[in-house]
């Protein structure tokens, strides 16, 4: 499922074949290595037809409409997301943020994804910020007030950066135990 994009447990898959599909992720630290970095940016000149070094939101739909799942409006929510100096066009920088949105990368990189969901500029993120991109971190209704119920510290319904910040390490310990159980379940039956 989604290798350089990292959204295994999430709605968005990457479709299996394409290229992207082939890139292999440090799993300890979210980054790709030096390698699949050069050919990720050799893959993203290739689709830069205007040779800007940016992708406008023409390419950048039929990019995301040939290697993932993604319906029109979501690719839309995708696209202005990452246009965060709304110019209508998204450099390399851009490009490579929309590479993993899975615990383990907003855990690791937890300021990016925090200014990415603050659309605002506020610095803080409410859960609308959340319902917008749900398609990408799979959080339920429940899930989201439980989420604001146990880390909006402040009480406001809005989560600044130190409470996302808590909220990912949570997120991320409450991974790592389900990685083990998945693990520990395939060993037991192994055994059996």
């Amino acid at each position: 499922v989604a290798r350089v994009f990292g959204l295994k447990g999430t709605i968005m898959k990457l479709k299996q074949g394409s290229f992207l599909w082939y890139l292999y992720m440090d799993k300890l630290y979210c980054l790709l290595s030096v390698r699949n970095v050069k050919a990720l940016v050799q893959y993203f000149h290739l689709l830069d037809v205007h040779r800007k070094k940016t992708l406008n939101d023409v390419l950048f739909y039929h990019f995301l409409q040939h290697v993932t799942d993604l319906k029109r409006n979501q690719i839309t929510i995708v696209f202005n997301m990452l246009d965060w100096n709304a110019v209508g066009e998204i450099g390399f920088d851009q490009f490579y943020m929309l590479n993993h949105l899975e615990e383990q990368f907003i855990f690791r990189h937890s300021r990016p994804v925090f200014e990415l969901l603050d659309l605002d500029g506020e610095l803080k993120i409410g859960p609308s910020n959340f319902h917008m991109y749900n398609f990408l971190f799979n959080i339920k209704k429940q899930q989201l007030r439980d989420l604001y119920h146990d880390f909006d510290i402040t009480g406001d319904c809005r989560l600044n950066y130190k409470e996302f910040k808590l909220f990912t390490i949570f997120s991320m310990d409450k991974y790592q135990e389900s990685q083990k159980a998945v693990r520990e379940e395939k060993e037991s039956s192994a055994q059996k």
